[in-house]
């Protein structure tokens, strides 16, 4: 079996290593995509795996020998999984691999929003401290987090462990779920309900067409004035000049967003000047052990789809 890494970087910048792969057929590894059009390094391919790519169904009638497309991610949204069924290609995705790092690193952009540890650090590498007449002084407008409300948008396995996180915090929590279940304790609310009693908002559902823009000017307004908003989702679940315009204005407290809707973010993007606003470049998920589960976990998949018991599907 000819297999294609079509752009490996992201997962393996080069401290993990593919090899298990090799014994599964003829590997060749892209860090990036060699072309704009993946017919041209997917032509000859039986398997795929792949991140971001864009796996049109113009892609795959380019592509006849290609049997299989292992979503190096979660996501696979940029796959037209209705398309790879019609043509018989397996699509598998890596559906559990940064649950808890993704859980994690929401908590610590909730908490740099809150106590301003970075800007802190800056103030006194400035000399602020040096020249305060005081042992200490306000380098940042800190709020803490018990008796806080925190609603969480999606209930699947990221937003459950962000709810036990910051329970363990002695924040409340409530959730707009989706039809999902929810966790002991944790009261299940309307969007616009959520919105009007949390102090901080946290995403966490897929991008659909339903939730594209979710967070558009209407229900940004019924966040509480002051309150935050987190985003670790997916970039498009908010309407970007909306929220600038709400931290412009001073309605909301602070946001922090890990994904945006252009990847990479442009360096003359308006969200750059927008006050209060923490960026990161889509790095949640980044941690060595979650890199290692996702290749991990993609060569299984691989493996079970070439003896005939294909798992984690999402072509069905």
């Amino acid at each position: 079996m000819r297999i294609v890494i079509a752009d490996g970087y992201t997962v393996n910048p080069g401290d993990l290593s593919w090899s298990a792969l090799e014994h599964l057929g003829e590997l060749t590894i892209y860090d990036r995509p060699p072309s704009p059009r993946p017919e041209d390094y997917l032509g000859e391919a039986e398997a795929a795996l792949i991140s971001k790519v864009p796996i049109t169904g113009g892609v795959l009638e380019r592509c006849p020998r290609l049997r299989y497309i292992g979503v190096t991610a979660t996501g696979y949204n940029n796959v037209d999984v209705a398309a790879a069924r019609r043509a018989g290609v397996v699509v598998t995705n890596v559906p559990d691999y940064g649950t808890e790092a993704v859980a994690e690193y929401t908590m610590a952009m909730l908490l740099t929003l809150c106590h301003g540890i970075e800007a802190q650090d800056a103030s006194v590498r400035r000399g602020d401290w040096a020249r305060s007449p005081d042992f200490c002084y306000f380098a940042y407008p800190q709020t803490g987090l018990l008796g806080k409300t925190l609603g969480i948008v999606g209930m699947g396995r990221i937003g459950q462990a962000v709810a036990r996180r910051a329970a363990a915090f002695g924040m409340e929590v409530v959730a707009n779920t989706g039809g999902r279940r929810t966790l002991p304790g944790v009261e299940s609310l309307s969007l616009e309900a959520l919105c009007r009693r949390a102090d901080a908002v946290s995403l966490h559902c897929p991008l659909t067409a339903e939730t594209f823009h979710l967070f558009n000017q209407e229900v940004l307004g019924w966040m509480k004035p002051g309150a935050l908003l987190l985003n670790t989702a997916r970039g498009s679940l908010v309407e970007e000049n909306a929220l600038i315009e709400a931290l412009e204005s001073g309605r909301l407290g602070g946001a922090a967003l890990d994904v945006v809707e252009r990847e990479p973010l442009p360096e003359d993007s308006p969200l750059l000047r927008a006050p209060r606003l923490l960026i990161t470049p889509h790095s949640a998920w980044l941690t060595v052990e979650c890199r290692r589960r996702i290749i991990e976990t993609a060569v299984d998949n691989l493996a079970a789809f070439l003896a005939g018991q294909p798992k984690n599907l999402v072509s069905g």
